[in-house]
């Protein structure tokens, strides 16, 4: 497992995970119709010139969930029980297919789980950026670690 477990991690440290991914056309169409998501922002290129941003954006939801994705080798892989929730998410910024993201993880609290021994609750703060460094996502996000099994 490559996950961090509850006790590797602390509060105030910061990754920078490893893993970039540029985003494609291909990707966001993918999306859109897997979801249902018939915005012509995202779909419609005679549409999205009329708009500011003068092309489609990249649906928001996929920009959020690839994010997380990034992050999971580094952090979540085989040691997560569940993710809790999701809070403050916010895009600051829109993005385009060609645009590379990459994704910074800062621990913000951790404490153990009141019910489960074996377990820790750990909030955490997740920003994409692409390649010009500019936010395109932010979320904070609550999940339970297992924490390190016993050695007997």
């Amino acid at each position: 497992m490559s996950g961090k477990y509850f006790e590797e991690l602390e509060v105030g440290q910061v990754m920078l995970h490893s893993r970039t991914r540029t985003v494609t056309d291909a990707d966001n169409l993918l999306f859109c119709g897997l979801t249902l998501n018939t915005q012509p922002l995202h779909l419609d290129a005679e549409f999205a010139k009329q708009t500011e941003f003068g092309k489609p954006i990249v649906n928001g939801i996929y920009t959020f969930g690839l994010v997380i994705g990034m992050t999971v080798q580094d952090l979540t892989e085989g040691t997560i029980v569940a993710n809790l929730g999701y809070e403050k998410v916010l895009h600051p910024a829109p993005v385009f297919a060609g645009d590379t993201l990459r994704v910074e993880t800062e621990v913000l609290e951790k404490r153990p789980s009141e019910s489960k021994k074996e377990r820790g609750i750990v909030k955490l703060k997740h920003t994409g950026r692409k390649q010009t460094g500019e936010v395109v996502v932010e979320v904070e996000r609550s999940v339970m670690f297992l924490m390190k099994p016993k050695v007997e």
